[in-house]
């Protein structure tokens, strides 16, 4: 029994070297010329790998069957990887920047003092009337223009400009209360 794995292991390895030296490359700039990101070309390369051998290698097939076989599994890579994409949303996640997101502090206490601020702030938004605190929102949350806002709203630039006034005037005096 030890003896068959190890040999079932060295199997494995000579049939991964003969894959790499035969379509690394080549499913390199497969994958290259159908994806954006380019971070990623090694790691599919690999996945091919890895389904074709743990399907039981690729001795048995010939070297046109074989050719045929490892696209098609490269096909099925990209699809995975491009599905997982959508329904992760990927293109929605900001990576991690040591510099940018490392100073945030998580402590219970500054999660805490923080929510305390939230409700303090939506208590202060909620003085406002309604449509001075609907501009106020499309502004300063949303980033809508202020012609859009209007457009919107139905009315002039110039009321959404004064309705913004307020509602920065409101809140500014109430932080200067607190």
């Amino acid at each position: 029994m030890q003896k068959s794995a190890i040999s079932e292991g060295d199997e494995d390895q000579r049939a991964l070297e003969r894959l790499s030296r035969d379509f690394r490359w080549p499913l390199l700039r497969y994958f290259r010329r159908r994806t954006t990101n380019t971070a990623d070309l090694e790691d599919m390369v690999q996945e091919v790998f890895v389904r074709l051998i743990r399907r039981g290698g690729t001795s048995a097939l010939a070297r046109e069957n074989l050719s045929a076989y490892v696209f098609e599994t490269a096909s099925s890579v990209l699809k995975d990887r491009l599905r997982k994409g959508v329904t992760h949303h990927v293109e929605a996640h900001e990576p991690f920047d040591s510099d940018r997101h490392s100073g945030v502090d998580f402590s219970p206490e500054h999660v805490l003092l923080n929510r305390e601020r939230l409700v303090r702030a939506t208590a202060v938004l909620l003085e406002l009337p309604e449509r001075t605190r609907v501009i106020f929102v499309l502004r300063r949350l949303e980033g809508m223009r202020f012609n859009d806002i209007a457009s919107r709203l139905g009315i002039s630039v110039s009321a959404v400009e004064k309705h913004m006034q307020r509602a920065i005037t409101h809140l500014m005096r109430r932080v200067e209360q607190e």
